[in-house]
């Protein structure tokens, strides 16, 4: 009976213990239904459309052009971006190219999704897909590995004919997440997110000045990185069936505690 409610207790534990973390992974919000979506892009990394996570950002461009938004991401997070190039009704095959950058402009290799795809001659539109890989706390300063931060998504045209320069495109950005939690967690965290302006932010607070910051995100709700994960909520859970067994399996082989071969009143 005492094995049992142990056993009931911890499975109680357990069941609170899982709640929080199971909480977290919610999906991503929808687009927005009340047309604050950006309708134009950015030409250069300077001047990026901000887009948040979730939002539909349109614009109007020509062949040639090079579009710019960007958008936060934290850690725990793998981002997903994809693009919709609406072509003229007449033209040659036309290569397209999504890319998306860090708050170093480091290009960020994509996990899976094709961000280079080559439209037909008449071709309506072309779709691009780009998965990164999940943002990391903390990394080396050697390694590429994606921060949390300002990302942002330039895309342009590659390869077309010369008849076709300069030709009226209309492209759609989408921007979503999953967020992946404790299982992507790191032991360490950056000292601030990858924003640009953030630095010139800090230094001119000092003197009371207002600084001009080149991002806002994050400027409400903060950034998350810090100790805290879902990891530790794993961490415990299987401290608690380590236990478990140890107290299982003292149950079964204490015996009765006296030796057989002694016999009785002995």
């Amino acid at each position: 009976m005492r094995i049992t409610r142990v056993l009931g207790a911890a499975l109680l534990a357990l069941g609170l213990a899982a709640g929080p973390a199971a909480a977290d992974s919610s999906p991503s919000p929808s687009a927005s239904a009340d047309g604050s979506a950006p309708t134009q892009a950015g030409t250069s990394f300077r001047t990026a459309t901000e887009v948040e996570q979730g939002q539909r950002a349109t614009a109007s461009g020509s062949t040639g052009d090079y579009l710019y938004w960007s958008f936060p991401a934290d850690t725990g997070q793998r981002p997903d971006v994809k693009a919709t190039v609406k072509l003229p009704a007449t033209h040659g095959a036309q290569t397209w190219q999504l890319d998306v950058y860090d708050g170093l402009r480091r290009r960020q290799a994509c996990q899976y999704g094709a961000a280079t795809r080559t439209a037909g001659a008449g071709a309506a539109s072309v779709e691009l897909a780009c998965v990164l890989r999940t943002v990391r706390g903390w990394a080396e300063p050697w390694a590429n590995d994606p921060l949390p931060g300002t990302y942002y998504i330039r895309l342009t045209v590659v390869g077309l004919g010369a008849s076709d320069l300069g030709q009226p495109v209309g492209a759609e950005v989408r921007v979503g997440t999953k967020d992946i939690g404790g299982a992507a967690a790191v032991d360490g965290s950056l000292g601030k997110p990858l924003v640009p302006g953030i630095a010139v932010k800090s230094a001119q607070e000092k003197d009371g000045a207002k600084a001009a910051v080149l991002s806002s995100f994050g400027s409400d709700d903060g950034w998350s990185s810090g100790w805290w994960s879902d990891r530790w909520v794993w961490t415990a859970i299987g401290g608690v069936l380590a236990a478990l067994a140890g107290i299982g399996g003292y149950a079964l082989t204490r015996g009765s505690g006296r030796p057989s071969s002694v016999p009785p009143g002995a």
